[in-house]
C-alpha cells in the first residue's frame, strides 16, 4: 500500500518558523545578555532595593524569575513565549494562511532584531512583547466577541498586558488610549452608549491596574518612588544646554537671577561637550554636573519652562535633532545598535554570581548582526513606513480583529513620536517597539492579504 506524501500547508510552514525562531533564539541568548542596566535592575530585585531610576516594575518582574531560577534564563524564556506566542495566535485571526506569510515568518527566524535583541534582558524588549501581547488578546477578543458574551479571560488577560507594558517602559502608558479606542470600536455595534463605557472604563481600569502594579513593586524599605522625578530633571537638563548650544544669543534668565555662574559653566564648558547624540558627554565634564544639582527643583523647572514658552525655537532646534538621531539614527554604530555578553559592575556581577564577558556563541551572534547593520532590518524609518502601509491596507478591509492590529501600528508610530519630546539618547532600543510592532503587522497582514479589496482600489 503506497504511503501518501506528506503535503505541507502554509499554516504548518509558518508555526514551524515561529517555533523555530524561538528556540534559536533562546540557543543563542541563554541565559541571557546583560548589560549594565540588565545588571542593575536585576540587583534591584533580588536585594529589594533603589539604586537607579529604571522602572522598579521592571525589576520585580526579574526579581520574581530570578527567585524560582537564580538568574535570568527562565526570564528570557518567559518574555520570549509573550511574544511568540501571540505572533503563533495570529493564525487563529484569520480563515487560513496564505503562502505569503511564510517569507515573513523567514524574517522572524532570521533577523537580529529578533535573535538578537530578544535575548537581551532590557526592559524595551518586554515592554513591546507585553504591548504587542495586548493588543493581540484584544484582536482575540473582537473575534470571539459576536459570538458569546464578552471573553472576560482574554480581556483580563489584555489589561494585565497593557498595565504591565505601562510600568515597564517610563513612557508606556502611550499605547493605552489606543487599546481603549480598539475595544470602543470593537462594541460599536452595541450603541455609542456601551461603546463610550468600554471605551473609557477599560483605559481607566488599565491606568489604575498600572498605577497598583507600581506602588506592589516598589521595595518596601526603599520608601517613596522618586524615580520619575529624578528622570525629569536630568531630562531638563539636556534641554537647558541644549537649547544653549542651538542659541548663542539665548540667556538664561533664571539662572542668573539664583546663581549667575551657572550660565557662565553652561556656556563655557556645557555647550562645547554637547551632542544631540547622547546626554551621557554632559558627564565629561563634572563642573556642569555640579552646577546643574545644585540648583533647586523648581529654579531648574523654572527655567526650563523659560526656555520652551519664551524660547521655543532653540527647544524645538535641539529637541528635533535629538529625535533625528534616535529616528534616524545617521551614525548607527554610535547608537549601540548590538548588545551581546554579559558587562556590569565587577562588584555587583560578583555578588549576583554571574560572570561577566563574551563567549563563542556571543562573538559569533554579534558578528552575524553587523551583516545587517546598514540595511533596512536596522532602520527605524523602513519600520515606520511599513507600519503606516500595514495600517493603511488594513484600512481598506476593516474586518473585526484587523482594528486591533491598525491600533497596534498607530501606537507604535505614537510611541516613537513621543521620543520627540523625551529622548536623551539614540540608543537603537529606545525604538525597539515600534520595529516589533511593524513585523507584527505586517505577518498579520501576509497571514491574509485583502487582495480583493486593493484590486477593487486600483480599478477605481
Amino acid at each position: 500500500m503506497a504511503r501518501r506524501s506528506l503535503d505541507l500547508t502554509a499554516d504548518d510552514v509558518v508555526r514551524g518558523l515561529l517555533i523555530a525562531g524561538f528556540l534559536v533564539m533562546l540557543a543563542g541568548a541563554m541565559p541571557g545578555h546583560l548589560s549594565p542596566d540588565s545588571i542593575s535592575q536585576l540587583h534591584e530585585g533580588r536585594m529589594g532595593t533603589r539604586e537607579t531610576w529604571g522602572p522598579a516594575a521592571y525589576a520585580a518582574v526579574l526579581a520574581a524569575f530570578d527567585r524560582v531560577v537564580p538568574g535570568t534564563a527562565l526570564y528570557l524564556v518567559g518574555s520570549g513565549f509573550v511574544l511568540f506566542a501571540s505572533l503563533l495566535g495570529l493564525r487563529g485571526l484569520r480563515p487560513k494562511a496564505s503562502w505569503a506569510a511564510v517569507p515573513v515568518a523567514l524574517l522572524f527566524l532570521a533577523s537580529p532584531i529578533i535573535l538578537v535583541f530578544q535575548g537581551v534582558v532590557w526592559k524595551d524588549v518586554l515592554f513591546a512583547n507585553l504591548a504587542i501581547a495586548g493588543f493581540f488578546l484584544l484582536a482575540r477578543a473582537s473575534v470571539s466577541w459576536p459570538v458569546r458574551q464578552p471573553p472576560w479571560i482574554v480581556l483580563a488577560g489584555a489589561l494585565l498586558a497593557l498595565a504591565l507594558a505601562a510600568q515597564v517602559r517610563q513612557n508606556g502608558i502611550i499605547v493605552v488610549p489606543f487599546a481603549a479606542l480598539t475595544l470602543a470600536w470593537t462594541v460599536r455595534g452595541e450603541g455609542w452608549r456601551r461603546s463610550l463605557i468600554w471605551g473609557l472604563g477599560s483605559l481607566v481600569a488599565v491606568i489604575v491596574a498600572s498605577h497598583l502594579i507600581g506602588v506592589a513593586s516598589q521595595p518596601a524599605k526603599a520608601g517613596p518612588d522618586k524615580a520619575s522625578g529624578v528622570g525629569v530633571r536630568i531630562l531638563q537638563h539636556y534641554d537647558i544646554i541644549g537649547a544653549a548650544a542651538h542659541d548663542p544669543n539665548l540667556k538664561l534668565t533664571v539662572f542668573n537671577a539664583s546663581d549667575p555662574e551657572a550660565e557662565t559653566v553652561i556656556r563655557t564648558r556645557g555647550v562645547p561637550i554637547y551632542t544631540p547624540v547622547r546626554i551621557d558627554y554632559l558627564d565629561l565634564d563634572p563642573a556642569v554636573g555640579g552646577v546643574l544639582w545644585r540648583q533647586s527643583d523648581k529654579v531648574v523647572r523654572a527655567q526650563w519652562l523659560d526656555i520652551v514658552l519664551r524660547h521655543p525655537g532653540a527647544y524645538l532646534a535641539h529637541r528635533f535633532d535629538v529625535f533625528r538621531w534616535v529616528f534616524l539614527t545617521p551614525k548607527i554604530d554610535s547608537c549601540l545598535p548590538l548588545f551581546v555578553g554579559v558587562e556590569g559592575p565587577p562588584d555587583t556581577l560578583q555578588m549576583l554570581e554571574i560572570p561577566s564577558g563574551k563567549d563563542a556563541s556571543d562573538r559569533a551572534l554579534y558578528n552575524y548582526g553587523t551583516w545587517f547593520l546598514d540595511g533596512p532590518l536596522f532602520s527605524h524609518l523602513s519600520y515606520a513606513l511599513v507600519a503606516v502601509l500595514t495600517a493603511g491596507a488594513l484600512l481598506l478591509r476593516r474586518d473585526r480583529a484587523d482594528a486591533a492590529i491598525i491600533a497596534l501600528m498607530a501606537a507604535a508610530l505614537a510611541f516613537t513620536a513621543s521620543f520627540l519630546a523625551i529622548s536623551i539618547a539614540c540608543d537603537y532600543r529606545y525604538l525597539y517597539f515600534l520595529d516589533l510592532a511593524a513585523m507584527t503587522g505586517l505577518l498579520y497582514l501576509a497571514l491574509d492579504p485583502p487582495v480583493a479589496q486593493v484590486r477593487r482600489l486600483l480599478r477605481r
